[in-house]
């Protein structure tokens, strides 16, 4: 199997049509070794529109191909997602206060929170903030 069949085959798996843009698209997500945004991908594929960009990360994360990361900096980031479900939940994320860059820690987890009945829920965050080895 060729990886541009590996790649059309993953996509379909999660129920993306896999068209040329979106092979291009999700090729420069899954090379990322940490979160990135918008403009970053923006950067990595200046060939490409803002908007054709967007609209493929959209589907992505709709299709649970990437997780958003609201970090506080204001900058929606994604980062691939590697969890064994859909809702994300114990999935720990660090942001540093220098570089502004948000890592997934994968090997992390926290703990489930219990909820009062009628609570659901669809989806957790959590996000510790500090200083990365790089900025140390």
């Amino acid at each position: 199997m060729t990886v541009m069949e590996s790649i059309e085959e993953h996509l379909e798996e999660h129920g993306v049509k896999p068209t040329a843009v979106r092979i291009l698209v999700w090729k420069a997500c899954a090379r990322k070794k940490e979160s990135f945004s918008l403009n970053d991908m923006e950067e990595s594929m200046p060939e490409m529109d803002r908007s054709s960009i967007f609209r493929a990360l959209r589907l992505f994360t709709d299709h649970h191909l990437l997780h958003e990361i609201n970090d506080g900096t204001g900058h929606q980031k994604y980062c691939v997602c590697r969890c064994e479900d859909s809702h994300h939940l114990n999935h720990v994320h660090f942001t540093c206060r220098k570089c502004g860059k948000t890592y997934c820690l994968e090997d992390y987890t926290i703990p489930i929170v219990e909820l009062p009945d009628g609570f659901a829920v669809q989806e957790a965050e959590y996000v510790i903030k500090g200083v990365c080895p790089k900025c140390k």
